[in-house]
């Protein structure tokens, strides 16, 4: 089936081993939370640099085809099937894509968010306010206004699962097919939504050494930051220098400690290549020095993984409001 890889034995995490299934819907909930706490320790553990790099990469690749998910989808999708492309529920596929999930394929599941009514005070669902030691009663459940309660696991289906007619040109076009002039012009032009001036600077008048890109300044006027990128005639790489220094300008500029700078400093170049996978730009020579986060407890890591979908989202989306 399209989305299964070969098996092993080992259990480190970026060893290549059979698709993970959630096939059990009493066990699935804890299962999928398991599958994610055990992903992040393991990581966290991992002494190889090599392959935490590869590892981290592999989540980056899905993180890039699905940069509007939460880290936590992402890798749930990575387990499953991580040559999904685009995922979508059973009823969607064949009801807005006149397509059909074929015979015999596993659904792929993630946590899709549960709308409800909830209680102002302690944020629970009617259902388990009933049940809990909250005492609010200044307005009936009733009167209560909707909001995120939590979590459920849904099925979806990658299209290489599905059959059908093909999708419209326009979904499977919409980035990764322009040129690399465009995508520059294009993060230029979203400076300013990102709160950020741009200067690129010709080799001759370079002056911050073997750098390609450095954040230098805030302006006293609009709290700006000026990002300075060596213009080295090639726009995919000042492409993607850019991003690497929006993420710096977004998320660290006023990061004193040397430690922290350099771990962020990986938060940088993956959100930098989240960024240029999405619009098509080659990243292979992405360098991810993981080993800056050796000894980080999972929460830092998970927090350090959360940075990077919002930041990478945050970039991408300003990029996109200006096509």
């Amino acid at each position: 089936m399209p989305c299964e890889t070969p098996q092993t034995d080992s259990t480190e995490p970026n060893e290549s081993r059979a698709r993970v299934e959630f096939d059990d819907s009493d066990s699935r909930r804890d299962e999928m939370h398991d599958s994610l706490e055990a992903w992040v320790e393991q990581f966290a553990e991992l002494s190889d640099e090599a392959r935490a790099s590869n590892e981290l990469q592999e989540w980056l690749d899905v993180q890039s085809r699905f940069h509007d998910y939460s880290y936590r989808n992402t890798l749930l999708i990575k387990h499953q099937c991580p040559e999904a492309t685009r995922v979508a529920g059973y009823n969607t596929w064949r009801n807005e894509f006149d397509r059909h999930v074929s015979k015999g394929e596993s659904a792929i599941w993630i946590w899709a968010p549960i709308i409800a009514k909830r209680c102002p005070d302690c944020g629970n669902s009617q259902s388990y306010h009933a049940s809990s030691d909250c005492e609010y009663d200044e307005r009936p459940p009733e009167e209560w206004e909707k909001g995120l309660v939590g979590f459920k696991p849904v099925p979806v289906f990658d299209v290489s699962q599905t059959e059908g007619e093909p999708l419209p040109e326009l979904d499977t076009t919409a980035h990764g097919d322009g040129s690399e002039d465009e995508l520059l012009d294009a993060l230029l032009e979203a400076a300013p939504k990102l709160g950020v001036r741009v200067n690129l600077v010709p080799p001759e008048d370079w002056t911050h050494g073997d750098a390609a890109g450095v954040c230098t300044e805030r302006s006293t006027y609009d709290c700006s930051l000026l990002v300075e990128v060596e213009d080295v005639g090639n726009d995919a790489q000042v492409a993607s220098v850019l991003a690497h220094e929006y993420t710096h300008a977004l998320l660290h500029f006023d990061v004193d400690d040397v430690d922290e700078r350099e771990k962020r400093e990986v938060e940088a170049e993956s959100t930098a290549y989240v960024v240029s996978q999405y619009f098509g730009l080659d990243a292979s020579n992405s360098a991810f020095y993981v080993a800056a986060w050796e000894g980080e407890p999972a929460e830092a890591i998970q927090e350090r993984l959360q940075r990077i979908v919002d930041t990478a989202q945050e970039i991408i989306d300003a990029i996109e409001l200006t096509q």
